[in-house]
């Protein structure tokens, strides 16, 4: 601060060293002038000058110095009071800027909050004619036209599910039940969602749960699963995909197992990355970026612990890992 506070008044600094620069040179050239005397006062206006320096330094940066540490997160109000002039001015145009921000953020966040009621509305709406369309569908005589349109339905039915997530994803913290959740039932609910697309693309599932029950919230569990399997499905062309449950070190370990076209080992740092699709299938137009994403921000939220192994044309494996008691648990128990 002592540096910025001279640098600020380096204009005073040389304007004091030019007038008794001049002074003494006067002295100099007239004889008639004693320049012992002009030495001496030129000495002493030097003491006082760094003096009264000290002072204004002490004096002007005591409001600056706790603007210069004032964090971010703190209220204006609860900054001393200005005194001088000049730090009445810069103290009132930061209070209008804050005020004036904080009116924009609430009305953008009144607007993204209608823009989610309207996005979430709208996709209840559309749910009322893709059931509707289930049933019509479930009446089709020709096997090969339903199971093409079922295929289509289903994609259609996956993405607003996740949209539908995506929405209530920043406040799911409001919207959490933790019970005993019976992750059999719930697996073989969401293959169940999955098997025509499965049976178009000659998938089967090797279910073998040693550990079947989690502390968890099921609708957001069922989620997660549900985005691992879609990528697990998505990214297969033959074979089974092993589901797994067991204990390792009194944690819960459930593993979701596929042999498709696996993850190259640069993609895996980024896997779980917000739109990152891949680098080396990079013109899958239908990839989206955002199920792993999504899948990643809840497993956060309920304090599940989610990794991926893979191997390049082999296949790749999501783990998740639950405590026995969970946190949130421990937490409501208090």
């Amino acid at each position: 601060m002592v540096k910025l506070f001279l640098k600020e008044r380096q204009s005073w600094l040389v304007f004091f060293l030019c007038i008794h620069s001049l002074l003494l040179f006067i002295a100099y050239l007239d004889a008639s002038i004693n320049i012992t005397s002009i030495a001496y006062y030129t000495f002493l206006s030097t003491i006082l000058f760094i003096g009264f320096l000290v002072y204004r330094y002490q004096r002007e940066t005591i409001f600056y110095k706790e603007l210069k540490e004032l964090d971010p997160t703190m209220d204006l109000s609860e900054m001393r009071e200005a005194n001088l002039p000049f730090e009445k001015v810069v103290q009132t145009a930061l209070v209008h800027h804050i005020q004036y921000q904080k009116r924009r953020q609430s009305a953008h966040t009144k607007e993204l909050e209608l823009e989610k009621e309207e996005m979430l509305a709208w996709i209840h709406e559309v749910k009322t004619p893709l059931t509707a369309m289930k049933l019509m569908m479930d009446r089709l005589d020709d096997p090969k036209v339903k199971k093409q349109i079922t295929y289509e339905w289903l994609r259609i039915h996956l993405l607003l599910d996740q949209q539908l997530h995506r929405r209530r994803i920043p406040s799911m913290e409001n919207d959490l039940y933790m019970e005993k959740v019976d992750m059999e039932a719930l697996i073989f609910d969401e293959i169940k969602t999955l098997q025509s697309w499965c049976i178009q693309k000659g998938i089967g599932f090797d279910v073998e749960l040693s550990e079947r029950n989690v502390v968890s919230d099921s609708k957001w569990l069922s989620f997660i699963i549900r985005q691992l399997l879609t990528n697990a499905v998505k990214y297969s062309h033959s074979g089974d995909i092993e589901i797994k449950s067991f204990t390792d070190d009194g944690l819960i370990i459930l593993s979701i197992t596929d042999h498709g076209l696996g993850i190259s080992s640069r993609d895996l740092p980024r896997i779980f990355d917000k739109g990152f699709t891949s680098t080396s299938n990079h013109h899958n137009q239908a990839a989206t970026g955002m199920g792993l994403f999504l899948a990643k921000r809840a497993a956060d939220a309920l304090s599940i612990y989610i990794d991926v192994k893979s191997t390049p044309a082999q296949g790749s494996t999501f783990i998740l890992t639950f405590s026995r008691n969970n946190e949130f648990v421990d937490i409501w128990s208090m």
